[in-house]
Protein backbone atom coordinates (compact mmCIF):
# COMPACT_ATOMS: atom_id res chain seq x y z
CA UNK A 1 0.00 0.00 0.00
CA UNK A 2 2.93 2.76 0.97
CA UNK A 3 4.03 1.69 -2.87
CA UNK A 4 1.60 2.66 -4.67
CA UNK A 5 0.45 5.97 -2.29
CA UNK A 6 3.96 7.31 -2.48
CA UNK A 7 3.62 6.46 -7.25
CA UNK A 8 0.72 8.45 -6.32
CA UNK A 9 1.94 11.06 -3.83
CA UNK A 10 5.02 11.59 -6.49
CA UNK A 11 2.11 12.60 -9.26
CA UNK A 12 3.84 9.68 -12.15
CA UNK A 13 0.49 10.15 -14.00
CA UNK A 14 1.21 10.29 -18.20
CA UNK A 15 -1.17 13.04 -19.87
CA UNK A 16 -2.74 11.08 -22.89
CA UNK A 17 -4.27 12.49 -25.80
CA UNK A 18 -7.00 9.72 -26.55
CA UNK A 19 -8.87 9.12 -30.24
CA UNK A 20 -10.59 6.52 -31.36
CA UNK A 21 -10.44 4.08 -34.39
CA UNK A 22 -13.54 2.27 -35.15
CA UNK A 23 -14.82 1.20 -31.65
CA UNK A 24 -11.48 1.00 -29.89
CA UNK A 25 -9.76 3.64 -28.13
CA UNK A 26 -6.16 4.50 -28.48
CA UNK A 27 -3.87 6.61 -26.75
CA UNK A 28 -0.38 8.53 -27.55
CA UNK A 29 1.69 10.32 -24.57
CA UNK A 30 1.08 14.18 -25.46
CA UNK A 31 4.59 14.81 -25.42
CA UNK A 32 4.51 12.82 -28.86
CA UNK A 33 1.76 15.07 -30.66
CA UNK A 34 2.46 17.93 -32.16
CA UNK A 35 -0.64 19.37 -32.88
CA UNK A 36 -3.98 18.37 -33.72
CA UNK A 37 -5.75 19.62 -37.32
CA UNK A 38 -8.80 19.07 -39.29
CA UNK A 39 -8.66 16.79 -41.88
CA UNK A 40 -7.78 19.08 -45.04
CA UNK A 41 -7.50 17.95 -48.56
CA UNK A 42 -4.67 15.37 -49.28
CA UNK A 43 -2.22 14.75 -51.66
CA UNK A 44 -1.88 11.69 -53.16
CA UNK A 45 1.69 10.30 -54.34
CA UNK A 46 2.25 7.84 -57.02
CA UNK A 47 3.51 4.37 -55.53
CA UNK A 48 3.76 5.23 -51.77
CA UNK A 49 2.77 2.92 -49.01
CA UNK A 50 -0.15 0.78 -48.81
CA UNK A 51 -1.31 3.01 -45.56
CA UNK A 52 0.50 6.24 -46.64
CA UNK A 53 -2.77 8.66 -48.27
CA UNK A 54 -0.48 11.09 -49.26
CA UNK A 55 0.95 14.64 -48.40
CA UNK A 56 -0.09 17.83 -47.02
CA UNK A 57 0.98 21.23 -46.93
CA UNK A 58 1.27 21.93 -43.44
CA UNK A 59 2.76 25.97 -43.51
CA UNK A 60 4.51 25.43 -46.54
CA UNK A 61 6.07 22.30 -45.35
CA UNK A 62 4.98 18.88 -47.36
CA UNK A 63 3.80 16.30 -44.66
CA UNK A 64 3.47 12.50 -45.11
CA UNK A 65 -0.01 11.21 -43.63
CA UNK A 66 -0.71 7.80 -42.48
CA UNK A 67 -3.79 6.43 -42.33
CA UNK A 68 -3.73 4.38 -39.10
CA UNK A 69 -6.69 2.14 -39.99
CA UNK A 70 -4.88 1.03 -43.07
CA UNK A 71 -1.93 0.59 -40.92
CA UNK A 72 -3.30 -1.38 -38.44
CA UNK A 73 -5.28 -3.67 -40.88
CA UNK A 74 -8.38 -1.93 -40.42
CA UNK A 75 -10.60 -1.03 -43.33
CA UNK A 76 -10.98 2.59 -44.55
CA UNK A 77 -14.03 4.52 -44.31
CA UNK A 78 -14.75 7.57 -45.27
CA UNK A 79 -13.47 11.07 -43.13
CA UNK A 80 -15.98 12.96 -41.53
CA UNK A 81 -16.69 16.21 -39.83
CA UNK A 82 -14.58 14.16 -36.68
CA UNK A 83 -11.67 13.08 -38.64
CA UNK A 84 -8.58 14.89 -37.98
CA UNK A 85 -4.70 14.62 -38.48
CA UNK A 86 -2.47 14.13 -35.39
CA UNK A 87 1.26 15.92 -36.24
CA UNK A 88 4.02 14.25 -34.79
CA UNK A 89 7.84 13.65 -35.44
CA UNK A 90 9.31 9.92 -36.28
CA UNK A 91 12.94 10.34 -36.38
CA UNK A 92 13.61 13.75 -37.92
CA UNK A 93 10.18 14.02 -40.04
CA UNK A 94 7.38 15.34 -39.19
CA UNK A 95 4.18 13.07 -40.16
CA UNK A 96 0.24 12.82 -39.74
CA UNK A 97 -1.53 10.26 -38.98
CA UNK A 98 -5.35 9.98 -39.70
CA UNK A 99 -7.46 9.08 -37.42
CA UNK A 100 -11.43 8.62 -36.69
CA UNK A 101 -11.67 11.53 -33.81
CA UNK A 102 -9.89 12.84 -30.76
CA UNK A 103 -11.21 12.87 -27.99
CA UNK A 104 -9.47 14.07 -24.98
CA UNK A 105 -6.51 14.49 -22.65
CA UNK A 106 -6.49 12.08 -19.82
CA UNK A 107 -4.08 11.77 -16.90
CA UNK A 108 -3.74 7.88 -16.26
CA UNK A 109 -2.07 7.04 -13.56
CA UNK A 110 1.34 4.99 -14.31
CA UNK A 111 0.23 1.68 -12.07
CA UNK A 112 -2.57 1.44 -14.27
CA UNK A 113 -0.96 0.60 -17.45
CA UNK A 114 -0.32 -3.03 -17.68
CA UNK A 115 2.12 -4.18 -21.05
CA UNK A 116 0.60 -5.67 -23.97
CA UNK A 117 -0.79 -9.17 -23.49
CA UNK A 118 1.98 -11.79 -25.06
CA UNK A 119 -0.15 -12.26 -28.06
CA UNK A 120 -0.83 -9.22 -29.53
CA UNK A 121 2.95 -7.99 -28.59
CA UNK A 122 4.67 -9.34 -31.51
CA UNK A 123 7.36 -7.65 -33.91
CA UNK A 124 4.35 -6.51 -36.10
CA UNK A 125 2.92 -4.76 -33.13
CA UNK A 126 5.98 -3.20 -31.32
CA UNK A 127 4.19 0.39 -31.72
CA UNK A 128 1.81 -1.04 -28.89
CA UNK A 129 3.08 -0.01 -25.47
CA UNK A 130 0.82 -1.08 -23.56
CA UNK A 131 -2.92 -0.80 -22.21
CA UNK A 132 -4.10 1.69 -19.59
CA UNK A 133 -7.17 1.41 -17.53
CA UNK A 134 -8.72 3.89 -16.56
CA UNK A 135 -12.37 2.77 -15.11
CA UNK A 136 -14.32 0.58 -17.05
CA UNK A 137 -11.96 2.05 -20.24
CA UNK A 138 -9.41 0.16 -21.42
CA UNK A 139 -6.97 2.31 -23.51
CA UNK A 140 -4.14 0.57 -26.55
CA UNK A 141 -1.30 3.01 -25.68
CA UNK A 142 0.89 3.47 -28.90
CA UNK A 143 4.41 4.69 -29.43
CA UNK A 144 3.90 6.99 -32.71
CA UNK A 145 7.67 6.55 -33.50
CA UNK A 146 7.08 3.09 -33.71
CA UNK A 147 4.21 2.86 -36.01
CA UNK A 148 6.23 2.80 -38.92
CA UNK A 149 9.47 0.38 -39.47
CA UNK A 150 12.59 1.48 -40.52
CA UNK A 151 12.71 0.34 -44.03
CA UNK A 152 9.33 2.15 -43.96
CA UNK A 153 11.02 5.19 -42.59
CA UNK A 154 13.81 5.09 -45.63
CA UNK A 155 10.57 4.51 -47.76
CA UNK A 156 8.65 7.76 -46.67
CA UNK A 157 12.26 9.51 -46.97
CA UNK A 158 12.74 8.89 -50.93
CA UNK A 159 8.80 9.61 -51.37
CA UNK A 160 10.02 13.19 -49.81
CA UNK A 161 12.17 13.75 -52.59
CA UNK A 162 9.48 12.93 -55.21
CA UNK A 163 6.95 14.61 -53.72
CA UNK A 164 7.65 18.34 -54.38
CA UNK A 165 7.59 17.25 -57.93
CA UNK A 166 4.30 14.99 -58.00
CA UNK A 167 2.82 17.90 -55.96
CA UNK A 168 3.81 21.04 -57.95
CA UNK A 169 1.44 21.36 -60.62
CA UNK A 170 -1.73 20.27 -58.41
CA UNK A 171 -0.50 23.30 -56.23
CA UNK A 172 -0.39 25.50 -58.90
CA UNK A 173 -3.28 24.67 -60.88
CA UNK A 174 -5.30 25.10 -57.34
CA UNK A 175 -7.46 28.40 -58.05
Amino acid sequence: MQEKDSKQLSGEMIQVVSFSLGNEEYGVEIAQVQEINRMVQITHVPRAPHFMEGVINLRGQLIPIIDLRARFGMPRVEHTKNTRIVVTEIGSKRVGMVVDAVSEVLRVPVEQVEEAPEMISGVETEYIRGVGKLGDRLIIMLDLQRVISASEKRELETLDAAAPEATAPEATAAP
